[in-house]
Order: structure tokens, then sequence, then C-alpha cells
């Protein structure tokens, strides 16, 4: 059993430093350079690219990851408008990010003549390590947890940060966790693949990576008792999860099946 004991760092004249931001922040930070040594080893990239497009991505993903979760707590925020700013209190989207991400990637690719496929390949191994490390903000935040449960791992939840129908149990999965671990194996997966040199053909890496991570939030979503829409009764972010599921496969097959079909015809 374990629990976040505070949101709260320390305070420095008067502000408070959340555990949340520093989290984000060192996420942000390793992914970015792991990725470029990745790209420069890997990838023939420049050195320092990934940290120069740094900016874009980030930017443009934190402001996607944010929309994202505003408009689906748009009933929320019509009410109090100006806690969409107030990004260190919690509420981002990952498919919010992934799309604000690709429009700074792609406004980065075409300013600097680079691949945009072979960008999206080096991100989402930073991207992999980024999530597993960004998880551990939620449970400094009391948040995205599961279902009641009284398993060894379980996590306590204070009582000001439980849904109101589950105000009396105490326990909950630790679904932050769980993506936290199996965002590294995806890290890892990638990585085993680079190595093996099956990452030639650009923008398959990318497209492994979308369909691992949709499989482990429809395996997380399916726990967590905080999903903020649903539609028919089913989360929203596991009807985004398997729509990129099925888009994402369905051009990795094509792709490699006219691959193989031009390798025949050669």
């Amino acid at each position: 059993m374990f629990a976040s004991h505070s949101q709260i760092i320390c305070t420095i004249f008067g502000v408070h430093i959340y555990f949340y931001g520093v989290i984000l922040a060192a996420a942000i930070t390793v992914g970015t350079l792991l990725a470029d040594y990745i790209g420069t080893k890997f990838f023939n990239l420049a050195k320092e690219t990934i940290i120069d497009m740094a900016p874009y991505v980030v930017i443009t993903g934190i402001i996607g990851a944010r929309l994202y979760y505003c408009l689906l707590n748009y009933d929320f925020y019509l009410r109090f408008p100006t806690e969409i700013l107030a990004i260190r209190h919690g509420g981002i989207s990952i498919h919010g990010a992934l799309i604000g991400g690709f429009i700074g990637l792609a406004v980065f690719a075409k300013r600097k003549n680079i691949s945009v496929l072979k960008l999206c390949d080096v991100s989402s191994i930073g991207l992999a390590i980024a999530q597993a490390i960004g998880r551990w903000g939620n449970f400094f935040n009391s948040e995205a947890f599961g279902t009641p449960t009284n398993l060894p791992w379980k996590l306590y939840i204070a009582p000001q940060y439980r849904p109101i129908p589950y105000t009396d149990y105490e326990y909950f999965h630790p679904t932050f966790l769980y993506e936290s671990i199996l965002d590294l194996l995806i890290f890892f997966i990638l990585m085993a693949l680079i190595k093996a040199n099956r990452h030639k053909r650009e923008g398959n890496l990318v497209l492994i990576y979308l369909i691992l991570y949709s499989f482990v939030r429809i395996l997380v979503e399916s726990l967590r008792i905080d999903s903020v829409r649903y539609i028919f009764g089913i989360p929203v972010a596991i009807i985004m999860s398997v729509a990129i599921i099925v888009v994402a496969l369905s051009v990795l097959i094509y792709r490699n099946l006219q691959y193989r079909t031009k390798e025949q015809d050669g």
C-alpha cells in the first residue's frame, strides 16, 4: 500500500511548487534528451535537432493537451473559465498532446526541411519514456486512479479526492502506475526494434508506438473511474484508442504489403 501525502514540494516567496509541474518538466527533459541521442545515433539526424524541435512540440503539445481536456470537460470550464490556464492543478490529455505536438513537429520539419515521418519515429521513443515518468504526476495529484481494490499494491486516496460514488472506499487500483510500467515496456520494445535495425522504413516506428500505446490506454482506461466523457457508455479515451489502432494498423499493413510488392517486382 502506498499514498501521496502532498501535492506541493515547497513554497518559495508565497508560490507553491507542485510535484506535478516538476515531474512534467523532468519527463519532457528526459524524453527530449534521449530522443536527441537516439536521433543522432540511429537516424542520422544532426546533433541537437530534437532539442531544437522541442520548444515547437512542447508548446503546441501542452496547448493541445489542455484544450482537448477542457473540451471534454466543457461544462466545468464554461462555469470556471479562469481554470483553463490552471494547468498545475492537473488536467491534460495524451490524445490532445499527440495532436498538438504533431502540429508543432510538422511546422519544425517544414522549416528545417526534415522528413516528418523520421521526426515522428524519433519522437515516439522520447514520448514513451516521457509518459512513463510523467504519469507519476498523477500520483502526487491523487488522480487517474482505478476502481477500489485491496491488492497489496493498493493506492490510498484521501477522502477529498474520491469520486462521490466511492467516498466509502479507501484503496484503489494505481492505474497511473500500471500505465507508467507499460509505457516503459513500450520504450524497450521500440528500442529493441531500432537495435534490430527494423526502423528503416520511415513512419513504421511511430505507427507501432500508436498501436501499442492505444492498447495500453484501453486496458488502463477500463479500470479508471475518472473518465471525463462517455459516448454510449464507453469512455471517449477508449473510443479514440480503438480508432487509432484501426487506422495505424491498417496503414502499417498497407505500407508493408506495398513494400513487399515493390521488392518482388524489383
